[in-house]
């Protein structure tokens, strides 16, 4: 599965932790039940890309853990049973 970062170019709209804000071709909207709009403050942003990059590096870290848990034990010299 391909990392993505804040700043990569996606080919489809992505949301964010359930959240209304959508992330499409790079820019952050906020989406509701009539419209969407485009998200332009850039301290709002960064922190929108913060947080994004933060949700991806916990996501990582959580698939990271299952892929240990599934890799057989590793023996220990001198260890025997």
């Amino acid at each position: 599965m391909p990392s993505r970062t804040p700043s990569s170019p996606l080919a489809r709209s992505e949301r964010l932790a359930r959240s209304p804000v959508v992330r499409r071709g790079g820019q952050w909207w906020l989406v509701t039940g009539s419209g969407s709009i485009l998200t332009t403050d850039p301290t709002f942003t960064g922190e929108l890309d913060r947080f994004a990059a933060a949700m991806a590096a916990a996501d990582q870290a959580v698939a990271d853990l299952r892929s240990q848990q599934d890799d057989p034990p590793t023996p220990r010299p001198g260890w025997q049973r």
